[in-house]
C-alpha cells in the first residue's frame, strides 16, 4: 500500500507542475507575438537565458515578479488563485477534542483517524472513524466556529461524496461556539442529544443518529 504524500511535498510538486504549464503557454503566447527572448528579457530587466529557463520548465527558483513581468511582455496578464482540494493540517486544540471522544468510547470500540474518502486522488480524509462490530461512524472535528453555513457546505460535500456515513460532527465546548451555535439554523439535520450519543458509544453501541453533533 502507498503512503500519502505529505501536503507540503503536495503544495511544492503542484506549484512546480503549474510554472511548468505558465512557462510552456508563455512560449506559444511569445512565439505567436513575434517577440524575442531578447526582447522579453530587455524589457523586464531580467537575462534571455532566464526567460528560456522558465519557458523550459528548468528555472529552479521561479520567481513571481519576474514571471509577472515576464508575462506582462507579450501581453498576458499573471493571476493567482488557490481553490480548497484537500483537508488542513490538524492543530493541537483540535487532536485533543478527539483525544476526548475518544476516551469516552468503549474498549472494544476501534477508532482511527485521518481515513481517507474512497475517492481515488481525493485528499480529503474523515478526522476520525469509529467502529464497532459491523457498523462505523465518521467524525470530523472542529475547535473554532467562524463561518457555519462554509462549514455546513464543507461537512456536507464530504458526506455526500463519502457515502454517507452516520456523521459526528464533534465541537469544541467553548462559550464562543455555543454563541455560534445558539439560534444557528445551520446544522438543522443533526441530532443535538450529544448525552444520548456518548452514552451510546461509551456502552459500545452505534448511536441511533445518522448525523449529529456533540459538544465536548
Amino acid at each position: 500500500m502507498g503512503t500519502r504524500e505529505r501536503p507540503g511535498d503536495r503544495g511544492r510538486r503542484r506549484a512546480r507542475e503549474a510554472i511548468e504549464r505558465l512557462g510552456r503557454d508563455h512560449r506559444t503566447a511569445r512565439v505567436g507575438a513575434g517577440v524575442s527572448l531578447r526582447a522579453v528579457a530587455a524589457a523586464t530587466g531580467t537575462s534571455h537565458q532566464q526567460v528560456l529557463r522558465f519557458e523550459r520548465g528548468e528555472l529552479e527558483h521561479a520567481s513571481i515578479d519576474d514571471i509577472g513581468a515576464w508575462c506582462s511582455a507579450i501581453g498576458m496578464d499573471l493571476v493567482l488563485k488557490a481553490y480548497s482540494r484537500g483537508d488542513p493540517l490538524r492543530d493541537a486544540g483540535q487532536l485533543r477534542l478527539l483525544g476526548r471522544l475518544r476516551d469516552r468510547l468503549h474498549p472494544e470500540l476501534s477508532w482511527r483517524t485521518e481515513v481517507p474518502l474512497p475517492i481515488e486522488g481525493d485528499l480529503r480524509a474523515w478526522d476520525a472513524v469509529i467502529r464497532g462490530d459491523g457498523w462505523w461512524v465518521a467524525v470530523e472535528a472542529e475547535t473554532a466556529l467562524d463561518d457555519l453555513q462554509a462549514l455546513e457546505r464543507r461537512i456536507a460535500l464530504k458526506i455526500r461524496d463519502g457515502g454517507s456515513p452516520p456523521s459526528i460532527l464533534l465541537i469544541a465546548d467553548t462559550r464562543r461556539n455555543r454563541r455560534a451555535l445558539d439560534g444557528s439554523v445551520a446544522f438543522t439535520t443533526f441530532d443535538r442529544r450529544a448525552r444520548r450519543v456518548l452514552r451510546a458509544l461509551e456502552a459500545g453501541l452505534r448511536p441511533r443518529e445518522e448525523r449529529a453533533l456533540v459538544v465536548l
